[in-house]
């Protein structure tokens, strides 16, 4: 299994970006196409060694630290290991850096609480850990998650400041610490 940016799969890629996410919480793609044209975002595709896709990686890139802003395994593939694989294939490629993730904070009043505690688990299970960091994100409780190298919830808000134009902050909100 191989990451590497999006090219041929990037029609695939996005479709998937807009099956996966809520409306409400995707970027303008071609806001992150031109972001990752001056390299403060990287669009990556996940393939297996014959270049059929997998999934998507996108990450917002600031100094030594990176947000992987959406992460999805295509729903035809999941459930044989591609998740835990990508992971660690996302923490080699940046392996000099803070790597961090938002999640939906579990919740039992949320109707989709099973899926946040089951989506914490995976990540937990794959060698993220906890931040200790929440905030505020599209009117969203979030929970930060980290690899090795823990981040401030100062360095956070900094990615989103350094990557997102000031009228996509409007619309996401700047994150608030909960």
């Amino acid at each position: 299994m191989i990451l590497k940016k999006a090219d041929a799969n990037l029609n695939n890629l996005k479709e998937l970006y807009i099956r996966a996410f809520p409306e409400s919480e995707r970027k303008p793609f071609d806001l992150m196409e031109k972001n990752a044209d001056n390299g403060s975002m990287e669009i990556l595709s996940l393939e297996n060694e014959d270049g059929e896709f997998l999934g998507l990686v996108i990450t917002i890139l600031y100094e030594d630290k990176v947000l992987i802003d959406y992460f999805a395994v295509d729903e035809s593939k999941r459930n044989g290991g591609i998740g835990g694989k990508a992971l660690k294939l996302i923490s080699d490629r940046y392996k000099d850096s803070k790597i961090f993730l938002e999640i939906e904070t579990p919740d039992k009043n949320a109707e989709n609480n099973a899926q946040r505690v089951s989506r914490k688990a995976f990540y937990l299970r794959n060698g993220m850990k906890e931040s200790g960091i929440h905030a505020d994100i599209y009117d969203t409780d979030m929970e930060l998650l980290i690899f090795d190298n823990p981040v401030t919830f100062d360095e956070y808000v900094a990615v989103y400041k350094a990557a997102i134009d000031e009228e996509q902050l409007k619309r996401m909100g700047i994150p608030k610490q909960i």
